[in-house]
């Protein structure tokens, strides 16, 4: 079977994409499981001095690199066309919305994030 696949963009102009690679279970709390598409899980920050990435999600912290990945992957999204040439039957087509070439691995137990609690000074 052959699929064909449409690149709109160019070569050399797809959007770029990452996988993010965590190692454990991301659960939400059952009053957001209605809710997922779209959810913040928690806020990714790259520091481009050392080349690290950290993930805080609530009061964890966790840290990660970017690898390359040996062969990059492409990000499709499957799309239903109707030939009026043939016999009307639809016809599936992969359009190319993106290319993945790097992974953020964070392969750490996370941190702790503890704030402590300011004690304000009484001046005499």
């Amino acid at each position: 079977m052959q699929i064909q696949v449409k690149c709109n963009c160019g070569e050399g102009k797809c959007p770029e994409w990452a996988i993010v690679e965590l190692q454990g279970v991301v659960e939400a709390q059952p009053s957001f499981e209605n809710q997922l598409p779209g959810l913040e899980i928690g806020r990714l920050c790259h520091s481009s001095s050392e080349g690290n990435y950290t993930f805080t999600v609530g009061y964890h912290e966790l840290s990660g690199s970017k690898i390359v990945l040996k062969k990059p992957l492409l990000v499709l999204k499957k799309k239903k066309v109707v030939d009026p040439d043939s016999d009307n039957s639809p016809k599936m087509e992969l359009d190319v919305i993106g290319i993945i070439r790097h992974k953020i691995l964070f392969k750490t137990r996370p941190k702790a994030l503890i704030s402590k609690q300011q004690i304000k000074e009484k001046k005499v």
